[in-house]
């Protein structure tokens, strides 16, 4: 299978959490008051782009093909079982 699940929902977290940190920059900051002045969006968009860039960099990485056991000289392929 060619499509690992970890490559969209990496690209689903890391738009969200681009979002949430950019309005956490960006937006009005009298709204942290109730939050005992932190800045919550913006906390919590960076831990969803750093989970996101650990999802996309395992998603992407190439699979090892495993080492199976050497063929024998002279042995024939096995057909159909």
């Amino acid at each position: 299978m060619g499509l690992d699940i970890r490559l969209p929902i990496g690209l689903m977290f890391g738009i969200l959490g681009m979002l949430l940190a950019g309005y956490g920059l960006l937006g009005d900051r009298s709204v942290y008051e109730r939050s005992l002045g932190m800045n919550i969006n913006l906390i919590w968009g960076t831990v969803l782009i750093l989970f996101s860039a650990l999802l996309l960099f395992l998603g992407s990485r190439k699979a090892r093909p495993r080492a199976g056991p050497a063929p024998q000289p002279g042995a024939r392929p096995r057909r159909g079982d």
